[in-house]
C-alpha cells in the first residue's frame, strides 16, 4: 500500500489554484513595490537633473550659479549634443563642457577645432590626460588631488577678486610660458588659462566643486563662478551625453577610443574608462537600493520561522494509508528516495526480524539479521544484503521494485 502511494503522481501534484493559492500573497507584494518604485523613479525624474545640471536644485547641481549668471544679464542656454554646442560657438560666447571626457576622442578634436577658431572663451570641467591631450594641445594632466580650500597665487583678475575658493582636482602643467596658472595644489595648478587666437582663451579646471548649489556660497566660489562664467554675453552650459548622436561617428581612430575616468563628482582621473555606475542618476540607482531591500525583508518575512515545532495531539484520528500518502507525497516532492528506501527498509527489517526472533536492538544490524532470515529465506548472499541494507535506488522505478521485493520477502520469511 505505502508503494502504490509513493508511485502515484495525483496525490501530490499541486493544482494550478493551489499554486496561485499559495504564491499570489508574495505575487501581489512584489507587484505593489515594483509599481511604487517605478512611479518614485517617474516622478524624480521628471523634476530632478544630472550633475552640473544648471536645471538641477539638488545639492551637486548649478541651478544657483545659472541664475545669478541670469540676474546679471547673462542668457544661459542648455545645449546636449556636439552639434548645438558648436554650433553657438563665437566671439560673445562662452562654452562650458561640464564632462568633456565623455566625448569620443573625434568630438573632442571636433570641438578643439571649433573653439580655438572662436574668439570665444571655452570651459573645461576637469579634462583627464587623454581628454586634455586633444582639447589643449601641450597640455600635461597631473594626478588627482582632494579638493580643499585655495589661495589663487597668481595675478589673473577674476581669481584675485575671488580670493580663496574650493579648487584642486586635476591638475594642469603647459610649457608655454604665456598661460595663466592659478589655485595651485603640490606646486601644480587647478586652474589654468591658455589664450587662443583671435582674442579667445580656453579655461581648464580641475574641480566643478565650486560651481555645486551646496558649495556656491562658500569661500569665493560664486565670484570665481560668476567672473569666469559671465565674461561674454551668452554662456552655452554643454551637458555631454552617451546618446549624442554624433558619439557613433569615428573618424577611424578607434585605437585611442578612450573615455578618461568619472569619480562620480565630475573629476576624471588619468587613463582609466568611465564607470557603467557613474552614468546612471542618482534617483534610480537610490531607488533599485531600496526595491531590493524591500524585496529581502518580503523573503525574510516569508521564510521566517517562529520558532520549533511542537508536537500536539491531533484533533480527529486519521487513518493509517493517509499518513502513509501524505508522507510519501512530502518524499516524492523532496526527491528524496533515499530517505523513502531508507524508511521502507528499516520498516521491512523491524518487522522481520519479530518473525524471526532477532530482537529489536539487533534487528537493524546485518551481522545479527543475515544469517538467521538466510536460513527461511531462498535469497541468500549478498543479494540479501543489498536488499536489505544496500544503497538508494538511482530512480522511482527502482525505488518502487525495491518495496516490491522487501513485500515478497516479508512474505516468505511468514509463511517458511
Amino acid at each position: 500500500m505505502t508503494t502504490a502511494n509513493v508511485s502515484s503522481p495525483t496525490s501530490t501534484t499541486p493544482t494550478a489554484h493551489e499554486v496561485w493559492k499559495r504564491s499570489r500573497g508574495l505575487l501581489i507584494a512584489l507587484l505593489v513595490l515594483v509599481i511604487a518604485g517605478v512611479t518614485f523613479a517617474a516622478v524624480r525624474s521628471g523634476t530632478h537633473h544630472g550633475h552640473l545640471d544648471p536645471r538641477s536644485a539638488d545639492p551637486k547641481g548649478s541651478r544657483a550659479a545659472a541664475e545669478l549668471l541670469k540676474a546679471r544679464g547673462i542668457s544661459v542656454t542648455v545645449a546636449t549634443t556636439l552639434d548645438e554646442a558648436t554650433a553657438a560657438a563665437g566671439p560673445d560666447t562662452a562654452l562650458l563642457v561640464t564632462a568633456p571626457n565623455l566625448l569620443t576622442p573625434s568630438q573632442q578634436r571636433r570641438l578643439h577645432e571649433t573653439t580655438a577658431a572662436s574668439s570665444g572663451r571655452t570651459l573645461l570641467i576637469a579634462p583627464g590626460a587623454a581628454a586634455v591631450s586633444r582639447l589643449a594641445p601641450g597640455v600635461r594632466a597631473e594626478p588627482h588631488r582632494p579638493v580643499s580650500v585655495l589661495h589663487p597665487s597668481c595675478a589673473f583678475p577674476a581669481a584675485r577678486s575671488a580670493g580663496p575658493a574650493d579648487m584642486g582636482g586635476v591638475r594642469y602643467t603647459a610649457p608655454d610660458s604665456t598661460t595663466t596658472a592659478c589655485y595651485p595644489s603640490g606646486r601644480a595648478p587647478s586652474l589654468l588659462i591658455l589664450e587662443n587666437r583671435e582674442d579667445g582663451d580656453t579655461v581648464l579646471l580641475g574641480s566643478s566643486d565650486f560651481l555645486h548649489n551646496e558649495r556656491l556660497d562658500h569661500q569665493g566660489n560664486a565670484s570665481l563662478a560668476l567672473q569666469l562664467l559671465g565674461s561674454r554675453p551668452h554662456l552655452v552650459w554643454y551637458l555631454p551625453s552617451l546618446a549624442d548622436p554624433s558619439a557613433t561617428t569615428d573618424d577611424g581612430t578607434s585605437g585611442d577610443n578612450n573615455h578618461d575616468s568619472d569619480d562620480g563628482s565630475g573629476e576624471g582621473a588619468s587613463g582609466d574608462e568611465s564607470s557603467f555606475l557613474d552614468l546612471i542618476p542618482s534617483g534610480w540607482i537610490w531607488g533599485t537600493l531600496q526595491l531590493t531591500l524591500a524585496a529581502c525583508l518580503a523573503a525574510i518575512w516569508r521564510a521566517r520561522r517562529l520558532g520549533p515545532l511542537v508536537v500536539e495531539q491531533l484533533p480527529v484520528s486519521i487513518r493509517a494509508s493517509e499518513s502513509a500518502e501524505g508522507r510519501a507525497g512530502l518524499y516524492r516532492k523532496a526527491n528524496a528516495r533515499d530517505r523513502a528506501a531508507a524508511s521502507l527498509r528499516a520498516a521491512a527489517r523491524t518487522r522481520i526480524a519479530r518473525l524471526t526472533g532477532v530482537t529489536a536492538r539487533e534487528a537493524h544490524t546485518s551481522d545479527a539479521l543475515l544469517p538467521v532470515v538466510s536460513t527461511r529465506t531462498t535469497t541468500t548472499g549478498d543479494d540479501l544484503s543489498t536488499l536489505l541494507f544496500g544503497p538508494a535506488p538511482a530512480d522511482d522505478a527502482a525505488l518502487v521494485l525495491l518495496a516490491e521485493h522487501l513485500d515478497a520477502l516479508e512474505r516468505e520469511v511468514r509463511t517458511s
